[in-house]
């Protein structure tokens, strides 16, 4: 099995920053994607950015030039970094891993953090 701890959110003014952090533990070998996903109240949650573990990323729309992931393969953690943030960007961020390869050769896919609280106020 795998854990994943997120870190890193809290209440900020519009405009601030944020640096969310997720480490994955488990007798992991080696990851393939990590990626944070969001959650609005009402809303479905929604990817927000994802990397590869040969660090190429995708983010959506809303956040491209404002947040970067990246990812620390040898800690296991990705980080998010959220610059210029906005009222909209409130939600709960969840950490996300696609699938592992575990040190006795198993793979185990689709694993999910417990979220953290990230509001921006206006």
């Amino acid at each position: 099995q795998v854990q994943l701890v997120e870190s890193g959110g809290g209440l900020v003014q519009a405009g601030g920053s944020l640096r969310l952090s997720c480490v994955a533990s488990g007798n992991i070998f080696s990851i393939n994607a990590m990626g944070w996903y969001r959650q609005a109240p009402g809303k479905q949650r929604e990817l927000v950015a994802r990397i590869k573990s040969g660090g190429s990323t995708n983010y959506a729309d809303s956040v491209k030039g404002r947040f970067t992931i990246s990812r620390d393969n040898a800690k296991n953690t990705v980080y998010l970094q959220m610059n210029v943030l906005k009222p909209e960007d409130t939600g709960v961020y969840y950490c996300n891993v696609d699938w592992v390869i575990f040190s006795d050769h198993k793979i185990g896919n689709d694993y999910w953090g417990q979220g953290t609280q990230v509001t921006v106020s206006s």
